[in-house]
């Protein structure tokens, strides 16, 4: 997609008045990012979020043992971004590193503070934080009460692009598994078939 109509995929023209939605649009920059570029690092503040037009990033922590641990996948629509830095003014405690080259459009948060007397830019930004508070939540309790094979296929279910996109070490580590075990998840999940 060209210019902005990315973003009209997202800000819905029919619930924007146009000199509302032109306002919006005109907040946001086109950034390119290759593969392995950081939207974020660690122990930095968060200035930007984005919406991913396309390409596929992940967040990861490294862990007390220095393991590479992804905690979040992003592709098409997503909104890449660190919550707490951007909102609160803290540093980051994750990294979020483009896996594939990617597209997206940033906003500053002092922009996205001037939109905020927009009703219906509020509303599209409430629903997706709710959204992510459900994934976030979601995965949390996977993790501890469904069988690893079940949070596979419920990945495979909810996000096959990412399935498709995404190395399998680092699906491995998002869905608390080592990636032989994901290995053999994947063969038997075949082997049935």
């Amino acid at each position: 997609m060209t210019d902005k109509h990315f973003l009209t995929t997202i800000f819905n023209e029919q619930n924007f008045k146009k000199e509302d939605l032109d306002n919006i649009l005109s907040q946001y920059q086109r950034v390119e990012f290759t593969k392995n570029d950081y939207f974020i690092k660690e122990d930095t503040t968060s200035n930007f979020y984005y919406f991913m037009e396309s390409g596929f990033a992940r967040s990861y922590v490294i862990d007390l043992e220095g393991n590479d641990i992804s905690t979040k996948f992003f592709s098409t629509t997503d909104i890449v971004i660190d919550w707490h830095s951007y909102f609160l003014k803290t540093k980051c405690r994750e990294n979020i590193q483009a896996i594939t080259p990617c597209v997206a459009w940033k906003i500053t948060f002092e922009n996205f503070m001037k939109l905020f007397n927009i009703e219906a830019f509020r509303e599209v930004g409430r629903t997706r934080l709710v959204n992510n508070y459900f994934e976030l939540k979601n995965h949390s309790v996977s993790i501890i009460a469904d069988p690893a094979k079940d949070r596979y296929l419920n990945l495979l279910k909810a996000k096959p692009d990412i399935v498709q996109n995404v190395p399998l070490k680092q699906i491995a580590t998002y869905l608390g598994i080592t990636d032989t075990s994901l290995s053999r998840i994947r063969k038997e999940i075949l082997d049935n078939k």
